[in-house]
């Protein structure tokens, strides 16, 4: 059954289990949820005094998963949406234009198309090639090779 606690500021919610035990385990899962065994027969109060003075390793340790998770949400590459480029952050425009190309200025990654709709595949594109540049000359015997659609 799901419950929860505040601790300060902090609302902790953990799966309570009730099983042949001798002792309370706590156990924070990758996912940030927290699950709770109890030994059969424990009292509520018991099992929230506990956790409250778990709470300081419980939130630390959800805190740590937190620094696993993604940083960047689902990208719909458009204007004014972030892009990495080699560890930087730039800011994305999307120019209509009959030529397709994509280049990097400033604070900026433009991406030239002519249907704003073909942005993501004209920028990965441009990925592509700058990492087959990066990587041969980091390592002149690897060469990457590109997908060919056949047609």
């Amino acid at each position: 059954m799901l419950n929860s606690i505040l601790y300060g500021s902090e609302e902790i919610e953990f799966e309570l289990e009730f099983v042949d035990r001798k002792s309370l385990g706590i156990t924070v899962h990758a996912n940030r949820s927290i699950a709770v065994k109890a030994p059969l027969g424990s009292s509520i109060e018991k099992i929230e005094e506990r956790i409250r003075k778990k709470a300081p390793w419980i939130l630390k340790q959800k805190d740590h998963f937190l620094s696993f998770e993604p940083r960047t949400a689902q990208r719909k590459y458009v204007s004014g949406e972030t892009h990495l480029y080699l560890g930087r952050q730039y800011q994305l425009k999307i120019i209509v234009s009959e030529v397709e190309r994509v280049k990097y200025t400033g604070r900026f990654i433009e991406v030239y198309t002519d249907d704003k709709r073909k942005a993501e595949k004209v920028l990965l594109r441009w990925y592509r090639d700058k990492a087959s540049i990066w990587f041969n000359t980091l390592n002149p015997q690897v060469s990457i090779k590109k997908k060919r659609k056949s047609h």
